[in-house]
């Protein structure tokens, strides 16, 4: 029995099905979670949700759900516990990188990043592969499931922003599925997601990163100090990453009653996954791929001091950029 077909066994033994997106999720989890919906309905599920914690900040995403008119409901919204079968798209643990208590075991996981199995009734769990995404379009193919215009459009979009429009180390896969939902996607949507403005947070965020910026060779650490934007990070450690002379770029800042981590590297030497668990596993949970990793660490007592988000991160500041040099051998 094929994969496609192991997932589809356990969508038939299913009338309501809870699929969970990561926190702040991005064009590929979205769009995975519309093609398992869209498997889900067309092997009769009656109830499908798709949930997601954090916000959606980054002024793609929040186009992508727009645009393409995709119903969520927020996790605080929902009770989990009241469906047949639980998903997650594009993560796999409970309680890391989601608001789902880590006392729930998912149904079913489809997910390309590294990570320990969690013994759920089908797992589906790919490194080798550049995006989730490419995971369900292979799904679609085989179950001859039809693909609207809408759900080609978010799919073709996914592989472009979770490969950088296919610079950042896509696998032949990508290539592959890219070409097979090209037919069906409507361009003028993809223009319209790729014109998408920076929001002002955005805006200010990426300033003081670039402001903060502290270089060791060809590797950067900078600080977008507190933010209410969470995908502002990984937005700035991209955009640093064109610095002549830069492959490798740790972002931090203060996002609610957390230190957030986002990390990019392009040379093939440095794997950033491991660098981040490296540097910062003792004090919070971190992880990812060779190419891109993020992580969260609690500012516990600290939390209560929100006047002093400048003097907080000025005090660990230096520990991080310190950690994550050492963390790369870098010596001063």
């Amino acid at each position: 029995m094929s994969r496609a077909d192991e997932l589809v066994s356990v969508l038939e033994r299913t009338d309501s099905l809870a699929i969970v997106c990561h926190d702040n999720p991005d064009p590929d989890c979205l769009a995975s979670a519309l093609a398992l919906e869209a498997i889900a309905l067309d092997h009769d599920v009656d109830d499908v949700t798709i949930a997601y914690g954090g916000e959606i900040s980054h002024q793609q995403n929040r186009a992508f759900v727009n645009l393409l008119d995709i119903s969520l409901q927020t996790l605080s919204e929902t009770t989990i516990g009241a469906y047949d079968s639980v998903s997650f798209v594009d993560h796999s643990r409970s309680g890391a990188n989601t608001e789902v208590p880590a006392s729930v075991t998912p149904d079913i996981v489809v997910d390309h990043h590294p990570g320990e199995s969690v013994d759920a009734t089908f797992e589906d769990v790919r490194e080798e592969y550049g995006a989730t995404a490419t995971i369900f379009i292979e799904y679609l193919q085989e179950l001859e499931v039809d693909l609207t215009t809408r759900l080609a459009s978010a799919l073709l979009f996914a592989l472009h922003r979770e490969r950088l429009d296919f610079v950042r180390e896509p696998t032949r896969r990508e290539y592959e599925a890219a070409l097979a939902v090209y037919p069906d996607v409507e361009l003028e949507i993809l223009e319209q997601l790729y014109g998408s403005a920076f929001s002002p947070g955005t805006l200010d965020a990426i300033g003081r990163a670039i402001a903060s910026r502290e270089r060791r060779g060809s590797s950067l650490v900078a600080n977008v100090g507190k933010t209410g934007e969470t995908d502002a990070l990984p937005q700035a450690a991209d955009y640093l990453l064109n610095l002549e002379g830069v492959d490798t770029v740790l972002v931090y800042g203060i996002v609610d009653d957390v230190i957030r981590l986002s990390g990019r590297s392009i040379d093939p030497r440095v794997n950033i996954g491991e660098t981040l668990e490296a540097g910062f596993d003792e004090l919070g949970a971190v992880g990812g791929h060779h190419d891109m990793a993020g992580g969260r660490i609690e500012l516990g007592l600290f939390a209560d001091n929100d006047d002093d988000a400048d003097e907080l991160l000025a005090f660990v500041g230096g520990r991080l950029t310190r950690r994550f040099f050492d963390a790369l051998n870098l010596d001063d």
